[in-house]
């Protein structure tokens, strides 16, 4: 038996719910939030919060009100108290966090948390908020769950669990069962069928939220039948879900642990150590995500550093470029003559004087000086060094653009 500090009940529309944290773990492995409701009693709720302690996590016990199935709003409110109430915890110590619903306790509160997460809710969480729980939930577990309201052995629930140990209670229960649920029918009849869909739609697209799905059942549960129990579980699979189905046959509802102690130890402590794998493989996805969108960040900070400089270095280009009294010369064919040996030095000075009194040269505001401009001046000169040289002489034709050495 392993003491346990149980927090302040806190409370809300639909419910009430509190911490059960143990006091001789130094270091929390993680988190088991429970989802309970009127068919396990408190006290019961214990042995489950002992186990959990033992292993190394926390527990966050939620017990819904006897009408949350039958009234949504209800059943959302605690939802959104819970979460916020669990988002606040983990903004402290991120750690796994693993779902646990017993009984009614899918239907009365844990299918709404879905929701909420999902943003499918009229109240929402803030978006990092619903990220941080995303990121943590890391495993599931239905213990005689999920049920549903809707046929005559979910109505059986509406009985409360003291007329249930009544001598003659089945006699009492089946009368009673019966009055329930004409009364509930013509109650709810527009809105059972829609509620319906949704309940079993919600579960299902808990499969996008990761970890494993363990799930406890038995043969002889008459309020949480085999054949639904494993068709949900088939379902789960078929939608990429890994789930390990243990099944039983002689425990009833809710009393799987006390019959079964070491199997349902052993099934609990693979469940929890899978979560602990599955939330460190999220952190390290996350890590990863987080260092991509920074680099990225950087890169981008990078190019658009370089395109400003690209755009500044051919504007002060253009604007040399534009000037009128610049412009583009071209070697003649004077050059190759000059270089040989024949011709008088008269001629040489003659050649001279006819370039510098008539130099050939070419606008840079011509159509083909536009053109020569577009095609042979390259984009982005940043690093280079533009001589413009005011007298031309076959000895230095060939050195009025000169390109530095970069």
């Amino acid at each position: 038996m392993f003491s346990f500090l149980k927090s302040a009940v806190l409370s809300s529309g639909g419910g009430r719910f509190y911490w059960a944290r143990n006091q001789t773990t130094v270091k929390v492995r993680g988190i088991v939030a429970i989802f309970a409701w009127i068919s396990i009693r408190e006290s019961d709720l214990k042995n489950y919060v002992d186990l959990y302690s033992s292993l190394g996590w926390t527990s966050l016990v939620c017990i819904a009100d006897f009408l949350n199935p039958f009234f949504p709003g209800r059943a959302t409110s605690l939802a959104f108290a819970v979460l916020d109430e669990l988002a606040e915890e983990l903004r402290t110590s991120p750690c796994p966090v693993v779902l646990a619903a017993f009984s009614g306790g899918s239907k009365a509160c844990m299918y709404k948390v879905f929701q909420v997460i999902e943003g499918a809710c009229e109240v929402q969480l803030s978006l990092d908020d619903t990220r941080l729980i995303r990121n943590c939930i890391s495993g599931h577990i239905y213990d005689s769950s999920p049920i549903d309201f809707t046929s005559d052995m979910g109505t059986r629930f509406t009985v409360p669990p003291t007329i249930l140990r009544m001598p003659g209670a089945a006699k009492l229960v089946s009368s009673v069962a019966k009055v329930v649920t004409s009364g509930l029918d013509a109650l709810f009849l527009t809105k059972v069928g829609s509620h319906h869909t949704e309940y079993w739609q919600t579960l299902y697209s808990s499969v996008s939220l990761g970890g494993p799905f363990l799930i406890l059942c038995s043969e002889n549960d008459d309020l949480a039948p085999y054949p639904a129990i494993y068709n949900f579980a088939q379902r789960l699979q078929v939608l990429g879900g890994s789930v390990e189905l243990v099944k039983w046959t002689r425990s009833q509802h809710v009393g799987h642990f006390e019959h079964y102690p070491s199997q349902y130890r052993a099934a609990v402590t693979k469940l929890l150590e899978q979560a602990l794998a599955v939330y460190s493989k999220k952190g390290q996805r996350l890590g990863e995500r987080n260092y991509m969108e920074r680099t990225r960040d950087q890169i981008s900070e990078v190019i658009c550093d370089l395109q400003k400089a690209a755009v500044e270095s051919n504007r002060s280009f253009r604007r040399v470029a534009s000037d009128p009294n610049d412009h583009f010369f071209s070697p003649s064919s004077a050059d190759s003559g000059s270089s040989g040996e024949s011709g008088s030095l008269q001629d040489e000075h003659k050649e001279q004087s006819v370039h510098s009194s008539n130099p050939p040269s070419m606008s840079a505001h011509s159509v083909l000086g536009q053109i020569l401009f577009d095609a042979c001046v390259p984009k982005n000169i940043e690093g280079w060094d533009i001589i413009f040289s005011g007298k031309y002489s076959p000895l230095s034709a060939k050195k009025c653009i000169r390109r530095s050495r970069l």
